[in-house]
């Protein structure tokens, strides 16, 4: 079986503008992504079948196969590349469901890669980008998986900044947070947003990068805030572990992060959350 990596992705700033002609928001984004998290087998198969395992499969036994994401991405794939074969799929859910760190669209984007190796596709990087955007406006960032600027609605995308070595811990309070809401709730907030600003930040060393990113912020942290109290407590929690450099909400929530110099603290922020009876993740960030 051919496995592939979707790893948690990381909002390190938000910003969010108006909304486009197409009913989404012009967003700009620094995308990072931890080394951790789904992860999607494909072997060869008469017929396309999916089947989920992992701690968060149960919230998706509901879900119809033709509903799932990485049900969609193959199908898409097939039909758009005209290739007849199937695929047994497994999809391993590490990650919690509608928590801002782009499980989906992660989880897409790794079942593309997956199967375009499996079936041996010659598909250029840029048919493959469109067929993601189609899917999702995060599941192009997700193809890659590295530091990323994002801006438009996610489908322009360019080299993020060299960061110097980071870990992260990622906490979740268990609480769902779909984005439609939280951006619903935004819009009524701010009925004429200013056009989001990119900021490319300029990281010689943790210093610089940490003072860079207190310039930016998450247009959607204070919302989620008010719709759900505990993403405060989250917050505050990371922000007071030994060595966290930074802490805020990732993508419309509910998972927070923070972001560590070394893989002990990240580590034990992560065992903190667990005795308090969070989700947590602690890992380090790929660097492309």
């Amino acid at each position: 079986m051919i496995f592939e990596t979707a790893p948690a992705k990381i909002n390190l700033y938000l910003h969010v503008g108006p909304l486009r002609h197409d009913g989404l928001h012009e967003l700009a984004s620094l995308f990072v992504f931890a080394e951790r998290g789904d992860r999607v087998g494909v072997r060869p198969a008469p017929d396309l079948s999916l089947n989920v395992e992992g701690p968060f499969a149960e919230a998706l036994t509901d879900l119809p196969n033709e509903k799932n994401l990485v049900w969609q991405a193959a199908a898409l794939l097939r039909e758009k590349t005209g290739i007849r074969s199937g695929a047994e799929i497994l999809l391993q859910k590490n990650l919690p469901i509608a928590s801002g760190i782009g499980g989906g669209s992660a989880d897409a984007a790794a079942a593309l890669r997956a199967l375009a190796r499996m079936w041996r596709l010659d598909v250029s990087h840029e048919e493959l980008l469109d067929l993601a955007f189609s899917l999702g406006a995060d599941v192009p960032a997700c193809l890659r998986a590295a530091p990323l600027y994002v801006q438009g609605a996610g489908e322009q995308i360019k080299s993020g900044p060299p960061l110097p070595r980071l870990w992260v811990c990622l906490i979740n309070p268990g609480i769902d947070m779909p984005t439609g809401p939280v951006f619903r709730a935004f819009d009524e907030a701010h009925p004429a947003p200013m056009p989001p600003a990119g900021i490319l930040l300029k990281t010689d060393d943790y210093e610089t990068l940490i003072a860079e990113l207190k310039l930016t912020r998450n247009d959607l942290e204070p919302i989620a805030r008010m719709q759900a109290p505990e993403i405060s407590d989250v917050i505050d929690f990371l922000a007071a572990q030994p060595g966290a450099m930074i802490a805020r909400m990732s993508g419309s929530g509910a998972t927070c992060f923070a972001l560590f110099a070394s893989a002990a603290d990240a580590a034990k922020a992560q065992d903190c959350a667990e005795a308090n009876g969070w989700w947590a993740l602690a890992s380090p960030l790929c660097m492309g």
